[in-house]
Order: structure tokens, then sequence, then C-alpha cells
């Protein structure tokens, strides 16, 4: 499999959706969403005669199995640089995906008109995976889930007076702008949507979900001697306004964002080579998801791509890893009430005390490898099938504290932060950059280092892990994964993790003097 990039950071690249209306409002307090004004009626004016129709037409040519799913999205940006709104965009995107599925073979098609005529001849198209006309499936007659509500808002960001969202990015620009003489330009971003999705399928599922979401970010870039670096910083999830009152100022992501910036003046340069690397807590989880989660996620392994297929019982990993997938953190940003299949999210455990234990699968993969869903079914949008995919994943905690396992290192690299990565999930080989990190002299942390990469085999540097904290954090920031072309949020969390060695590449010449 080609090498690829699997996960992106904020960037402004968010869409974002709203309504007004005061329905909205009970859906995202926790109320049932089957009441007198479902999503349904509200947003999409389908009957659930109709719903049956396409789908009865989805499993016309034979298919086992299919299922609809219908989105309302409103987006909305803001963009602020050199102290101007730069742009302010609001949309709306509609439509409905079909799925005709046998054995592991997808028909799939979609269209914007909800009209029962190009809903028909979408799942006409749908179907035609199928070639069998005398093995049809029955519908089931159709039931309502009731989800919890993971994602409570009191105040959603896209219904909020928009003078309430500039006040914010005002004081995130002004916090950055005097945080330091050095910083010379400020950037910051607001981003927030609620989706709006109906389900149903032909073994008789029925759901309605309401999903927020929103990323506040800021770029800084800071100058001197002719040197520009840049910083980075965001926060948010599924949650509302509330987050700057009860998690982070939006002053404080600013000031953050440009430390960033103006630490890495300063920062030395690396050489290249192995090298004992601690990982800090909570944004060195990108590692995790992507050189171990992407190769625990069930499509990879049952038609054995993955480096972890077939091994279930095996130990993959050091006695100290526990990795867990779950979907179940209230406001996370990969949290959600229910997976695009219609099932409920679930802490599963991946890895347990180094032993594999089970992967991440969807409807698909469940059923070739056996086993019951885990509720990790996800898509990006209504115009693409549902794969394995992870939601919040994490390392649980160890025995050690941070400073002890700092303490333990003569000589190494202590890794702070990261702006993505890439990985091979055929082979587990990755690559990540830091965009913070320290030199560790002495059992100390020193010097800020610069053009630090991490190269290497994910499966192998889990066998390396010698320490685990006892300080696990999950991200705040938008971190949005990309496999195979789809972007879904997600969340990640670690405790630090010291590795024995890993490969770190740097910009030094050997032997030269700083």
């Amino acid at each position: 499999m080609k090498r690829r990039d699997f996960i992106a950071k904020g960037a402004f690249a968010l869409g974002a959706i709203a309504t007004s209306d005061l329905w909205l409002g009970k859906i995202l307090a926790g109320e049932p969403a089957l009441m007198k004004n479902s999503l349904l009626d509200t947003y999409f004016q389908v009957s659930q005669e109709q719903i049956r129709k396409v789908l009865a037409a989805a499993l016309g040519k034979g298919a086992e199995f299919a299922d609809v799913f219908f989105e309302y999205r409103i987006t909305s940006n803001l963009s602020f640089e050199e102290d101007m709104v730069k742009s302010a965009r609001r949309g709306i995107v509609q439509g409905v995906g079909i799925r005709a599925v046998k054995g592991d073979q997808i028909g799939f098609a979609f269209t914007e008109e909800l009209t029962l005529e190009k809903m028909l001849e979408a799942a006409g198209a749908a179907a035609a995976i199928a070639a069998d006309n005398t093995a049809k499936a029955r519908i089931q007659p159709i039931g309502a889930l009731k989800p919890k509500n993971l994602y409570k808002v009191s105040e959603l960001a896209t219904t909020a007076d928009l003078s309430k969202k500039l006040q914010f990015i005002k004081e995130a620009n002004e916090a950055a702008k005097s945080y330091d003489s050095r910083i010379v330009r400020v950037n910051v971003g607001f981003n927030d949507e609620v989706k709006h999705i109906v389900y149903a399928n032909s073994d008789g599922i029925y759901w309605e979900d309401s999903q927020p979401l929103f990323i506040f970010q800021t770029v800084c870039i800071a100058e001197e001697k002719g040197r520009r670096e840049t910083g980075y910083t965001g926060g948010g999830g599924r949650i509302g306004l509330e987050y700057f009152d009860k998690k982070r100022k939006a002053a404080d992501i600013a000031k953050d964002a440009a430390r960033l910036a103006v630490l890495n003046l300063s920062a030395v340069e690396i050489e290249a080579g192995l090298q004992t690397v601690v990982l800090g807590n909570s944004d060195s989880a990108v590692l995790l998801h992507e050189a171990v989660g992407h190769g625990l996620e069930a499509d990879f392994n049952y038609k054995k791509l993955s480096n972890y297929s077939g091994r279930i019982g095996e130990k993959v990993a050091s006695e100290q890893c526990t990795v867990v997938d779950e979907g179940l953190f209230e406001n996370m940003r990969g949290t959600i009430n229910v997976d695009d299949e219609g099932n409920a999210p679930n802490s599963t455990v991946l890895i347990e005390n180094g032993i594999l234990r089970s992967y991440m699968n969807d409807r698909i993969s469940a059923k070739k490898l056996g086993v019951k869903s885990t509720g990790n079914g996800r898509r990006q949008a209504y115009n693409y099938p549902p794969m394995p995919r992870m939601t919040n994943t994490y390392l649980r905690n160890g025995k050690y504290s941070a400073e002890e396992i700092i303490q333990s290192v003569k000589k190494g690299i202590y890794a702070k932060g990261f702006t993505g990565g890439n990985v091979d999930i055929t082979k587990g080989d990755f690559t990540f950059t830091c965009s913070e990190a320290y030199l560790i002299e002495d059992g100390k942390i020193t010097a800020p280092v610069k053009g630090a990469t991490l190269v290497g085999n994910g499966p192998e540097v889990m066998t390396k892990v010698t320490m685990v904290g006892n300080d696990l954090a999950f991200t705040d920031g938008g971190w949005t994964c990309g496999k195979n072309g789809q972007m879904v949020p997600v969340g990640m969390g670690t405790p630090t993790v010291k590795v024995s060695e890993i490969t770190v590449g740097g910009t030094k010449v050997k032997g030269k003097a700083e």
C-alpha cells in the first residue's frame, strides 16, 4: 500500500453547520430524537414509507443488506488575519447515500435531490453490485433507536451571534500580538457545524442524531534577525461556546500558539540517529493513532494488509501498553452517540498489557471476522460509504510520574507536539514531524530543538516502551483523520511514555559546532 498522509491538524479546513429552530435545542439537550418534529420531517420531508421503497429497490437485485444515510449540514467559517475579518462563509449541504451490500462487496450511490424518483434511481445504481435476483433479503419493520446524548451543548456555536464569535477572535488576536514583540503575524479561525443525520437499514434499524462540532485555532509567526518560526494551537470538540468558560479561554489558546512560535526562534539543530525518546502526554498520541491505531482497523486485517493481521492473542507490544478506542467520552472530538451504521459506540480494548485483543470493525469486517460490531463504522458524509474508523484512541495510564521518566534519561529527546505524520499500513512504518521538542540531558529538559522527525515502525516501537506515565491527557486541537480520502474528526490521548530508541531525523551535521 502506498504511504499516505492520514491525519491533519486544524489549518482552518473544517466545515460547519447550524440551525436556529427551538426543536434543535431540545435534541442537543438530550431529549429523544423521535418526536413530533423529527429530523426526518424537519430537514428532509421524506416519509418512512418512501424510505422502505428505497431500501426495497436497493435490495432488488439480490443484495443481503441495504441502508440509507440522510444528512443536512449547515457550515460556518470565520477567518481573521491582519486585524480584520478575511472571510466569513456559511453554507448548507444536503443529500442521501444509499448502500447495497453483498458479502464484502458494496454498491453505493448518492443524490442531493430527495425526491422519490431520484432516490429510487440511486438505489437502483447501488443495487447493481448484486446479480442474483432470486436471493432477495426482506426488509424488517423499522424500530427506532434511542442513543445516549454524549454531546450536550449549552450554547450552540452555530446559532450564536456573529458578534460573540468575533469577540473571542479579537481576544485571541490581541493576546497573541501582545505576548511578544517578535510576533509579526496572527491568524485566527473559528469553524463550527451541526450535522443532522437520519439513518435506516433493511434490518429495521432507524436513528436520528444532531452532531455539533467546532474548532477554534490560532497560528502565529514570530520573526527575529531574518529567521521566522510558526506556532499553532487549537481547541474545541463536540461542545458549545461554554468551552471558553469551562476548558480554555480564547486568549490562552492564542498565547500558547505565540509561545511556540517564539520558542522555536531559539531552537537548535539536532543530529540524526537512534535516540531515547520521551513522548509527552496529549499531542504525541498522534503517533499512537497513526503507527498503531490504523493497523488495528479491521478492514486492513481481514484483507491481511496489516502487521497485526491474524495475531489476536499474541504479544504485540510492551506489557506496559494497554490501548483502547472509546467513543463514549462526553463532548470529545471523536465521540459519537451512534456510529454511521446504527451501532452504539464502545470502549474497545485493542491491546491489553501488550497482548492483541481486538480490532475496530464496521458491519462488513465484523461479519468477515465472525465478531460483534465495535461501533466503529464511520463516514465523512452522505456521499461516502462507511468503513472502520477510530473514535477516541488512547494509551491507558501506567505507574510512573512524568518527572520520573524524564529523570531516567541520560541523553535523549522530549517530543511534546507534532504537526502530523504518515504511515504505511502494510508495514507499520511511520514518519512524524515534531512541532515542539527538546533535548534531555542528564535527566533534565534543556534546549528546544528544530527540524526533528521521528522515523520508525509502529509495532516495533510499541515493544520498546519501557515506562508509561500516570498523566493521561487527550488532545484538544482539531485533529482530523483522512483515511482513504475520507476526513472524520478523531480524538486521541496518551500519558508520558519512554521509548528506549527511535530513529530521530535531524538537520545538524555530526561533529559541527553550534
